[in-house]
């Protein structure tokens, strides 16, 4: 930890600020220690998709191991973040003498594809009302608090962001969302959101 401490450098990224760049020579891989951050990708015509988003404890910008020559995607903060930051052939280094951590990075990688993947069937085989059902299950696992028989979510997203990071309009997650919060299967505001009922939003997959 010490070795590790040495060669990475700590940095605070204010809300909404990015990262970086696509084009960027891709040589840092970057550790979350606070706040989230959205990975996008933008279209010819400017349309924005968002591909992943990071959650604290997590690492990003991870191609750069692999001898990515510039990064691909947009990396911005959603909220105040505190960001560790590697050179590439540092953590290299770093890996080289310590094959346990080589074989956690290639679980990590393997785990991200999985995760990719999954998505890309929801896109597929899913409509809409499904993916965003999905959508709030991986949040409630991933960031979710249990109390009680209700789980909480703190903070909740923008519905733009809902809708890119599920391939659905703005205007269908709010009617969507809305509809559930009528059922009392959830709750929700801008500070956070609340799964009443899990089990029902789950059959909603069925």
């Amino acid at each position: 930890m010490q070795e590790l401490h040495r060669i990475t450098s700590m940095q605070d990224i204010p809300k909404n600020q990015p990262i970086y760049f696509p084009q960027e020579p891709s040589n840092s891989i970057f550790f979350l220690k606070k706040g989230r951050v959205k990975l996008t990708r933008t279209s010819s015509d400017g349309k924005e998709m968002i591909l992943a988003l990071v959650n604290m404890g997590e690492v990003f910008g991870e191609m750069a191991f692999f001898d990515e020559g510039e990064r691909n995607e947009f990396a911005t903060a959603l909220d105040d973040c505190l960001v560790c930051a590697i050179n590439k052939n540092e953590f290299k280094e770093f890996v080289d003498r310590n094959p346990e951590l080589n074989l956690r990075i290639t679980k990590l990688i393997g785990l991200k594809l999985k995760k990719y993947s999954e998505r890309i069937e929801e896109l597929v085989f899913k409509d809409a009302e499904q993916r965003l059902v999905s959508f709030l299950l991986r949040l409630a696992d991933e960031n979710g608090k249990q109390i009680g028989d209700e789980i909480f979510v703190k903070p909740f997203l923008k519905h733009q962001d809902i809708a890119e990071l599920t391939a659905t309009s703005r205007q269908t997650v709010n009617s969507i969302l809305t509809d559930l919060r009528e059922k009392k299967v959830i709750n929700f505001d801008r500070k956070k959101l609340i799964i009443n009922n899990r089990e029902k939003l789950t059959s909603l997959l069925t």
